[in-house]
This record gives C-alpha cells, sequence and structure tokens, in this order.
C-alpha cells in the first residue's frame, strides 16, 4: 500500500460534482425503482449529508468533503461518525421495528432482518454507554425470539442461536440474571441436523459462533468445552474426507463447490476453528489449509470463490479477498507466522487499488472492505491501514445516497445502512473494532 495520499490514483473519487459523476448517481437513482420512493430513508441520507457539510470547511483548492474529512484530527473525525451512526440508526429502529414494536418481523435474523438492529444497537451500547440502546435492544431480541420459535435455521447470522445468544448477552448486561438464563437454555436446546452443512451462515461453524460469543461475554464455560467439541469433531471429520480427494488438509464442500470465502466457504470455517480447542494435529490441518488458500491464490494476487469458480472481479467479505484478508490475519496472530501476515498486507493493498464495490454494505460493499484496513491497523499499528480505513469509511458515508440504491434490503446490517452505521461506530474507538458476527 502506499504512502497516504488522498491525491493518488488510488485514493476514493471525489464528492458527485462533475458532470460524469452527476451522470452516474443520476443513473443509479433511475434504476433504485422502491428505495428512491423510500421518504424515511433518503431524509436520513440527507440529514447525515448536511450535518457532513456543516462539520467541515471545504477550501478553495480542494473543493472534495472526503478530503476534509480525511485531514480532520480524529477526534474531531470520530464526532462525526458518532453522530451519522446515531442518524442511521434511531431511522433503522424506526423502519425495521417501529416506535413500539408495533411493526410485523417480516424476517427476524441478525444478516437481513431485525435482529441486525439489535445487534447495531448493542454495539452503541458498547461505545457510548448509553443503557437506554441495551434495554432497547433487548426489547428486539425478545420480537425475534417469537418470530424465530419455529424456525430451522440454526446459526449466529441467520438462524436461531443468534437469537439466543445476543438475548442471553443483553439480558446480562442488563443485569436480568434470569432472563439470560432463558436464552441460555434455549441455545442448549436448539437440535443440529445430521445434514448440515459446515460453513459459517447456515452451518456448524455459525452455530459454534454463536457459542463463542457467548463465552466472551458471559464467561469461557458458559457453553463448555464438552458441548462444543462434537460439532468440531464433525467438521474436522467431512473437511478431511472432502480434502483428501484434493491437496488440501480440509475441504469444504456447498452445494456442489468447494468454496474459499468468509461467509460460506472455507475462510469462514477456518475462523472459527482458530477460536475453538484444537487437537495439535487439528490445528496443523487449519494452518495448512490456509497456507493452501495462499499458495493457490489467482495469479494476479487475487482469491477465487472457488476450487471451480476462477473468477477474478470479486473483492468482497462474503465471497472475496477481503474475508479471507481478515482471517488471514487472525492467522498471524494465532500461529505467529509472518507468511500469514505477509499475505493479508498484500490482499490490503489489492483492495485498496480494487476494493471499491458500488455497494454500502459489509456484506459485499465498501463498508465491509474497511474492516480489512481496521484488522490489518491493529495488528501492525501501521497508520496507512488506519488512513485505508478512514478512506473506504468516508467515501462509503458520502457517497451512501448512490450506494444505497444497489442494496435489496437498504436497512439490514449486511447489505445496507445497518451495516454502515456497525462500522461509524467502529471507528469511533479503533482498538474494539471487530467485523460484526465474524471477528469476536
Amino acid at each position: 500500500m502506499e504512502d497516504p495520499n488522498p491525491k493518488s490514483e488510488s485514493a476514493p473519487e471525489a464528492t458527485p460534482s462533475t458532470p460524469q459523476e452527476n451522470q452516474e448517481a443520476a443513473a443509479a437513482g433511475a434504476g433504485a425503482g422502491n428505495i428512491l420512493s423510500n421518504a424515511p430513508l433518503l431524509d436520513c441520507l440527507k440529514r447525515v449529508a448536511l450535518d457532513l457539510r456543516l462539520a467541515v470547511t471545504v477550501g478553495a483548492v480542494h473543493r472534495d468533503i472526503r478530503w476534509e474529512l480525511l485531514t480532520m484530527p480524529h477526534a474531531s473525525l470520530s464526532e462525526c461518525f458518532k453522530r451519522a451512526a446515531h442518524e442511521l440508526k434511531l431511522t433503522i429502529v424506526l423502519q425495521t421495528y417501529g416506535f413500539s414494536g408495533e411493526l410485523e418481523v417480516k424476517d427476524y435474523t441478525l444478516k437481513h432482518g431485525l435482529l441486525g438492529t439489535a445487534f447495531l444497537l448493542f454495539k452503541s451500547y458498547q461505545v457510548t454507554g448509553n443503557t437506554n440502546e441495551l434495554v432497547l435492544c433487548s426489547q428486539i431480541v425478545k420480537a425475534c425470539d417469537n418470530a424465530s420459535l419455529r424456525s430451522r435455521n440454526i446459526t449466529f447470522l441467520s438462524g436461531r442461536a443468534g437469537v439466543c445468544a445476543l438475548g442471553a448477552v443483553a439480558a446480562h448486561y442488563c443485569g436480568n440474571s434470569q432472563l439470560s438464563g432463558y436464552y441460555l437454555t434455549q441455545l442448549l436446546k436448539i437440535e443440529l441436523p445430521e445434514d448440515l452443512h459446515d460453513e459459517l451462515t447456515y452451518g456448524r461453524a455459525g452455530f459454534l459462533w454463536a457459542c463463542l460469543f457467548l463465552n466472551k461475554h458471559l464467561g469461557q464455560d458458559t457453553v463448555p468445552y464438552q458441548y462444543t467439541a462434537p460439532f468440531v469433531d464433525e467438521i474436522i471429520k467431512y473437511g478431511r474426507a472432502l480434502g483428501s480427494k484434493e491437496e488440501c488438509p480440509l475441504m469444504f464442500e456447498l452445494f456442489g463447490e468447494e468454496l474459499w470465502g468468509a461467509a460460506q466457504g472455507s475462510a469462514g470455517i477456518m475462523h472459527v476453528l482458530m477460536d475453538m480447542k484444537l487437537k495439535p494435529d487439528e490445528l496443523e490441518d487449519v494452518k495448512g489449509t490456509l497456507k493452501y488458500m495462499i499458495h493457490n491464490h489467482l495469479p494476479s494476487g487475487n482469491y477465487s470463490v472457488s476450487e471451480v469458480d476462477r473468477n477474478d472481479g470479486l473483492l468482497n467479505w462474503c465471497d472475496g479477498a477481503p474475508g479471507i484478508a481478515i482471517t488471514l490475519v487472525k492467522a498471524a496472530k494465532v500461529f505467529k507466522d509472518k507468511e500469514f501476515l505477509g499475505a493479508a498486507m498484500e490482499l490490503g493493498e489489492r483492495i485498496w487499488k480494487r476494493g471499491w464495490p458500488k455497494h454500502v454494505g459489509i456484506c459485499h460493499g465498501i463498508s465491509g472492505n474497511a474492516y480489512v484496513f481496521l484488522s490489518l491497523y491493529q495488528l501492525t499499528g501501521d497508520l496507512k491501514y488506519l488512513y485505508g480505513a478512514k478512506a473506504f469509511a468516508c467515501l462509503a458515508l458520502d457517497r451512501a445516497l448512490v450506494l444505497i440504491t444497489q442494496g435489496d434490503r437498504p436497512y439490514s446490517l449486511f447489505e445496507g445502512i445497518g451495516g454502515l452505521a456497525y462500522l461509524l461506530l467502529d471507528m469511533v474507538d479503533l482498538s474494539q473494532s471487530k467485523f460484526p458476527a465474524y471477528e469476536l
């Protein structure tokens, strides 16, 4: 990654002011359909944009609000981010939950639905210490609890385990041990189907992440090793069985493909396994699997979607290099191996040059790619990665009105402005920033 220079060719584009940029914004708006007829969303983004312009003094030379944001002292920029996150959060709550929970729960999940709103509120509580956020979080989880009672999905991201885990943690911080115990009991009652896949979004790894989340906040033995070990054993067994047919220690198949990404592939599964208690040979298999991915990346330096799909165009968390980069940073911490850090830094360079997708969310958008730089900054302390994270965050915030037109779920945590709000809160306290529902 080159020295920080907002005028370099790899820096974010300027705020729409040229005829070409205005045409791009208009074209995005023309194809946005019901999103641009969504008055609450548009009003919210306009209020955020106005606040940004009031917060900076645009000079006669640069005439670019992003330049002004990037050159702000971090304390001042953090306040801008905090205000923007608050404005986004209020709109998200009103549009997904209502003033007092009067809205129907159409999707309870954390990834796409109402539980994502609760998770955003929990993050806001962690940053601000405002217990009102925690109380509202707990109320929303209750609505998700009722909506998910008959759900067959079992993961943190997309299933019942997310409701139970977040419910137990929120109740714990509220001082309600009885309610926390109820949610914990409900999680332990979840039955995992025998034909369950292993990946993060819908599989065993996603259920284990819920257990890890509980242990982080409630104590390491809240969900004991004896309970999670059989699920880890199943993942290792299936991974070795398929890996034996390849030249990789652990390989996993979903829908007939051996996927590599964070959401539904090997990177996400390895990320979870690195937080579990593993036998020495199992830990070596995790290490070997990640090295296999490094040694078999595309000639361009990017990572493929799967063993078969060698698409070089994906640079997003769910299927591409950003999710893999965050996992490699974790591997560098766990294994103390410079090869993992070197590979993650190389991906950081590539994401800086090409990872500016036309989406605002964290799943496959600019907000998610910012976490690569936050992760690298936390590990290395190198200020160029802090600059990278700020650049992505400023671009996502400044162009949210254009970028949101490309999303199907405008208020969701993973595809909408919920993810942007979460990122902005993470930019306030850099030491505690974690990709939601992925990094612990």
